[in-house]
């Protein structure tokens, strides 16, 4: 058993988290996170200045408030685990600058998780809420889709994530969006369409009572030959239609169908691409994470669709609490690297940089 601190600040959310790794689940023992989405609603969009600034302000209330919620005192973690890439450099800096200093006074092993790691193993997290996820009873290999804000990745994986490479994400990648990742397209077109930031959920909730059928938005790269996806046509076609619709007085009126044609363009494209490479990879179960696992319509194909993909078993998705960016996920993966001896320690952690790249 260990009890790793995860801390995530790689754009607007301000998280920590306490997790205890078993053998066959990693337990949330709390997750405070501050978001800053009211902060930088005004704006449309983050801002990066914004965004490391009120991490430092709230940096270490998210840390004391997690160690307090778990009931656990600093000296009695095994470890801490910090985001380190990729993100917004400055508020990467605050969470890294954060770690390494609880580490060097409390002479603990640290950890650098990469973002994209922390979203793939979100859905071992275990809470209350629903019956835990045993990584030695899923069927191998697993197909990862990293559904996030900005990143479409496709990953397969072989084993469960205590065999996982250290250069896991590069070697296991099959997939990836060539330009605008899905969650951009959600949130660009929905600034279009005069939702407030971010606009994912809002597309997704006016969706529900319009026509996905409506209008013909195009599905970029339907190849059979690549498993990459591309998203920017539809975000340049959906402003045109709805530009088209504002001159004729009619966008408000046809904003439902509007949202329920760009929400299903969207999922089409993704679960196309998603069956696609669990029949050329042969695999045996999947795994949607990062925040636009939480849509709607996503979730609702995968549940009446998923036996056509030849899976052994239903989709594994993250907790919705789990989406999108937290410290439990990125904890989580830092107990896996912690269990490899992947950690490290005395006076190495104080050269740990952060990098806005992605770059495995």
């Amino acid at each position: 058993m260990s009890l790793i601190l995860g801390i995530e600040t790689s754009c607007d959310e301000c998280s920590a988290s306490v997790v205890r790794y078993q053998v066959d689940s990693i337990e949330v023992l709390s997750c405070e996170t501050f978001s800053q989405i009211l902060i930088h609603r005004p704006y449309g969009g983050v801002v990066p200045e914004i965004a490391s600034r009120n991490h430092l302000e709230t940096i270490n209330p998210m840390i004391t408030a997690a160690l307090a919620s778990a009931e656990i005192s600093p000296r009695e973690l095994d470890a801490i685990a910090v985001t380190n890439r990729p993100g917004l450099v400055g508020a990467l800096l605050v969470g890294v600058s954060a770690a390494k200093s609880m580490a060097y006074a409390l002479e603990k092993p640290l950890v650098p998780v990469h973002h994209l790691e922390g979203h793939a193993t979100s859905i071992f997290l275990n809470s209350s809420d629903r019956p835990p996820v045993r990584r030695n009873e899923i069927p191998y290999p697993m197909l990862i889709a990293v559904v996030s804000g900005g990143h479409t990745n496709l990953h397969l994986a072989p084993a469960a994530p205590e065999l996982w490479p250290l250069d896991f994400l590069k070697r296991s990648l099959v997939g990836r969006s060539r330009d605008d990742a899905a969650g951009e397209a959600f949130d660009k077109t929905a600034k279009v369409l005069g939702f407030p930031y971010p606009g994912g959920r809002w597309i997704d909730e006016t969706a529900q009572s319009g026509n996905p059928r409506a209008f013909d938005f195009p599905r970029a790269l339907p190849q059979k030959a690549t498993l990459d996806f591309s998203f920017s046509g539809l975000k340049t076609a959906v402003a045109m239609k709805a530009e088209e619709l504002r001159k004729k007085g009619e966008l408000e009126s046809r904003l439902p169908d509007l949202c329920a044609s760009l929400q299903e363009a969207i999922v089409d494209a993704l679960f196309t691409k998603i069956a696609l490479a669990v029949r050329d990879n042969r695999c045996k179960s999947l795994a949607i994470v990062g925040g636009v696992a939480a849509n709607s319509r996503l979730r609702n194909r995968l549940d009446t669709e998923w036996k056509s993909l030849g899976l052994l078993q239903p989709p594994i998705l993250p907790e919705m609490k789990y989406c999108t960016d937290n410290a439990a996920m990125i904890a989580g993966a830092g107990a896996f690297r912690f269990r490899q001896s992947h950690a490290l320690r005395g006076l190495d952690y104080l050269t740990l940089n952060a990098f806005a790249s992605p770059e495995f």
